[in-house]
């Protein structure tokens, strides 16, 4: 069985466990990993074996149900107070993408909601939640693709940064979504995939999933985007994201701001693919956004067979960076398309969700 066989993200029934592929082997190998343990699942998510915000979302709504399946009381205050510790624990893993505290804080009022009835039924009402997280997201980035495909045409050059495919999610990904959508309907396109240093997520998993989908898909280094902008071969630029400020700021993987410029200098449009749960309204600005700090081996050390920076110097590795808004032509998500000023086109965007749930 190959990669196409399996799901990022899964219960496993039988086994009780947080089913993933391991994203710290590709594309060397290919590892299921089946995580039964807060530990387990914790460093999982720290560690970037399960890593893109809608993917440690559904990660994070199985995996507080697994804890909840093993606090030992029929007591209603008992269970909710393990429950937090545990809610607490696995949020502390990463602080940027929201999709981590949106899917406990969904799997918390499950248990708030039903306060005083035996905790039996509560642990299978967050095992029915869970199991729902995950299909939403299958569903919500289906249609993403689908919004994202209005906005390009057969035979066009789509660049991407860092990983927001399969891989980041479910199935079809977000930024990635119009790209398998587009494959299955002839489209022909040409993708450009910057390889993203330090962690190299574009080169290790972007290229190994699409060129395993049978696309046309090209490594570009980091610092070649705008060469391939000016050269006229990319007419559309999708990313993902991991938080989404009430202004449209948007934070994404180290450097995504930079391929945001270079497209703006050459008039490239630059979309965000976002699922509504990474909009945050509850965040004004990028400004207001924590960025995670990483440790500076992953800059001097990882994947050099020897250090390739003298010792004792200085390493800057902040995880993300911040595109600001006047940047982003769109974002696109499953309700539609939002453009500037984007507060309000998000206000109108969670009215149709109210309205008109997807799933």
């Amino acid at each position: 069985m190959g990669f196409n066989d399996f799901d990022t993200v899964a219960l496993d029934e039988e086994k009780n466990a947080l089913a993933i592929i391991d994203q710290t082997l590709l594309p060397g190998e290919m590892k299921m990993l089946y995580l039964t343990t807060q530990k387990e699942i914790w460093d999982a998510i720290y560690l970037l074996q399960v890593r893109g915000a809608p993917a440690i979302g559904v990660a994070a709504g199985i995996g507080i149900y697994l804890a909840a399946r093993e606090i030992k009381t029929d007591d209603y205050d008992e269970f909710l107070a393990e429950f937090e510790k545990a809610k607490d624990y696995l949020d502390s893993s990463r602080p940027t993408a929201v999709n981590l505290s949106w899917a406990l804080k969904r799997q918390e009022q499950v248990v708030l909601s039903m306060k005083g009835a035996p905790v039996p039924e509560i642990v299978e009402a967050l095992h029915q939640e869970a199991i729902k997280i995950r299909l939403e997201d299958i569903a919500v980035c289906k249609s993403i693709g689908e919004y994202g495909l209005t906005l390009v045409k057969p035979g066009d050059g789509l660049l991407t940064h860092c990983n927001a495919g399969r891989l980041c999610a479910v199935k079809y990904g977000t930024a990635t979504a119009p790209m398998y959508l587009g494959h299955e309907r002839g489209y022909n396109f040409k993708i450009f995939s910057d390889e993203t240093r330090p962690l190299l997520q574009g080169a290790r998993l972007t290229c190994f999933e699409l060129h395993e989908a049978g696309m046309d898909v090209t490594l570009l280094c980091d610092n070649m985007s705008a060469t391939a902008m000016r050269n006229g071969w990319v007419q559309a630029v999708f990313v993902g994201c991991d938080r989404v400020a009430a202004n449209g700021d948007a934070a994404n993987k180290i450097g995504t701001s930079m391929v945001a410029l270079a497209a703006k200098r050459y008039g490239v449009p630059f979309y965000i693919c976002a699922p509504t749960s990474t909009i945050d309204m509850n965040t004004p600005t990028g400004k207001d956004i924590r960025i995670e700090q990483r440790k500076p081996e992953e800059v001097t050390e990882m994947w050099y067979e020897k250090r390739m920076a003298p010792e004792g110097i200085k390493v800057f590795n902040p995880a993300f960076d911040v595109t600001d808004a006047d940047l982003i032509t769109g974002i696109v998500t499953e309700y539609g398309i939002a453009r500037a000023p984007y507060k309000e086109a998000f206000e109108d965007i969670f009215r149709k969700k109210a309205e008109n749930p997807i799933f």
